[in-house]
């Protein structure tokens, strides 16, 4: 199951006031929020923390150029930690507008498409790239929905 067998996301770009707004907010938020989510998808079992003995120890960013938002972030000992502040140099660098980065989310582009579109930007080193692509074109969207159905998020107590 692809994500566009839900909705399709258009092509968009932000307006030029977004950026330079967002960029002024504190940064590290984006990072707690998309880390956790990643270890969550690590506990749920969709990705094997196997997979990504590769990552030990890695530094990523990812920069959301028309959001004006930057999430840096690492992996090591297991699970993603975010960064508070943006490295010097990070291993791997993500550079793409909210569209597109939303589009490879749902799978209605893959990465090669958006890359030579010259909609998506890949920085620094090219092995641990393919590993991370090859690491979520692996992830199968019904194992992913089906664990978030059988575990849900909030527990309510009565």
């Amino acid at each position: 199951m692809r994500g566009t067998d839900f909705f399709s996301i258009p092509s968009f770009s932000l307006p030029d006031f977004v950026p330079a707004l967002a960029s002024r907010l504190p940064q590290w938020p984006y990072a707690v929020a998309l880390t956790a989510a990643m270890n969550a998808a690590l506990r749920i079992g969709v990705v094997p923390k196997e997979d990504l003995e590769a990552l030990e120890g890695k530094t990523f960013l990812i920069d959301i150029l028309d959001a004006g938002a930057r999430v840096c972030f690492t992996f090591g000992n297991g699970i993603f930690h975010p960064s508070f502040a943006s490295p010097e140099r990070a291993d791997l660098v993500f550079r793409a507008g909210l569209s597109a980065f939303l589009q490879l989310a749902v799978r209605q582009e893959d990465p090669d498409t958006l890359f030579f579109k010259r909609e998506l930007s890949v920085e620094g080193d090219t092995e641990l790239g393919l590993i991370v692509k090859n690491t979520l074109d692996a992830i199968e969207w019904p194992s992913l929905f089906s664990a978030i159905a059988a575990r849900p998020i909030l527990k309510f107590h009565s």
